[in-house]
Formats: C-alpha cells, sequence, structure tokens
C-alpha cells in the first residue's frame, strides 16, 4: 500500500500531470496485453506511476540516465508500492546494458532535449530490444513537413537551441525515415493536447 501523507512531495510535472492520461488512452490501443514496458527518460516518474496503474496486466520499468532523477524514480516507485511497477534502471540510449523480454518501449519528451544521436541511438536499441510487432511509442512536439505546428512550438524550439544546440523539436520525416532504416514502420501520429504528437512505430 502506498504510505501516508506525511512524506514531502516528490518533484513533480505539471505538463506530466495534464497529458499523462491522453497518452494512456492512446497506450491503451497499441501496447500488447502483457510484457515489460520498458520506459526511456521517465524522468520523475509521474508517467511510470500512472502507466503501471493503468495497465496492471503490463510490467512497467522505467528507467533514466540521470543519477539525481533515479533517485526520485527509486522513491516514487517505493512509495507507489505497485506489483507491475519495478526499480529503475539507469539507462543512457547510446550506451544501453542488456536488455531482452521487451515487449514495448515508450518514450517521452526526450528526443527534443538531447543530441540527434539520442534519437538515432534509441531507434537503433529498440530495434534489438523488440520483436517483430513491437511498439515504440514516442510523445512531444514535432515538426511536420519541416514547419512548426503551432507558433508556441516555435518558440521552444528556439528557446532549446540557445540552451544546447544540440537540442530542439525534431522533423518526424526525419525521425520516419531514420526508424524505417531501423525495421519500424510508422504506425499512427496522434494529435495531442498542447501541440504535440504520440508516434507509434511497430517493429517489422
Amino acid at each position: 500500500m502506498s504510505e501516508g501523507g506525511n512524506l514531502p512531495p516528490l518533484p513533480a510535472s505539471p505538463a506530466a500531470e495534464r497529458n499523462k492520461q491522453p497518452i494512456a488512452d492512446v497506450l491503451a490501443r497499441v501496447l500488447p496485453q502483457a510484457g515489460v514496458v520498458l520506459e526511456i527518460a521517465s524522468g520523475a516518474g509521474q508517467h511510470a506511476e500512472h502507466f503501471a496503474r493503468a495497465f496492471p496486466a503490463l510490467t512497467w520499468q522505467p528507467s533514466d540516465p540521470d543519477v539525481a532523477a533515479l533517485a526520485i524514480l527509486a522513491e516514487r516507485v517505493r512509495r507507489a508500492a505497485l506489483p507491475n511497477l519495478r526499480a529503475p534502471l539507469e539507462l543512457d540510449v547510446h550506451e544501453p546494458p542488456p536488455l531482452d523480454g521487451i515487449a514495448a518501449v515508450v518514450c517521452s519528451n526526450m528526443i527534443h532535449i538531447a543530441p540527434w544521436s539520442a534519437c538515432a541511438a534509441l531507434l537503433r536499441d529498440a530495434e534489438q530490444w523488440l520483436e517483430a510487432g513491437g511498439p515504440l511509442v514516442l510523445y512531444g512536439p514535432f515538426k511536420r513537413g519541416g514547419q512548426h505546428t503551432a507558433p508556441s512550438n516555435a518558440a521552444f524550439d528556439a528557446d532549446l537551441r540557445r540552451r544546447n544546440p544540440e537540442w530542439g523539436v525534431r522533423d518526424l520525416d526525419d525521425v520516419v525515415a531514420l526508424a524505417q532504416r531501423h525495421s519500424f514502420e510508422l504506425a499512427e501520429v496522434v494529435a495531442m493536447p498542447a501541440n504535440n504528437l504520440t508516434v507509434v512505430l511497430t517493429r517489422q
């Protein structure tokens, strides 16, 4: 059981609170009925906890490359005390640990706050982790046809690139083209709140 209200609150993203259920609605259609779902770049773990509660037949494996995030993740997992929510893995997509038995991969809000090499590494890794038919689900802002889908996304992109020239909102066409070279096909693109997209890629 979860612990009472005497513990200090864990860090939380208001955006994650708003988007966790819309993402879950898409996941309900595309995730397998059973198996292990690997979540990449879990951050504070709000999605991981919500999705583990929403899909009790699936085992949720959160991960993150950042040591500080892992400490928060581990505490969130401990407090949630869900039988299908595993302790987090330290995982950098550039040098992932050996993994097998992964039925699906979910990654939210990572590829734009990372160098393009992280997107390429994620697609390479997912090709190795997933069997044919396994979904790779991406969530976040994307350009379409080289154009931003909203002025707010253009401003966000400019801010990201000011912070780090290797960051930035990715063009969906570029992501899909690279995914196809790693044995993935585009299955679905779902418009989400706040001018984001959920992109479902299927391992061939």
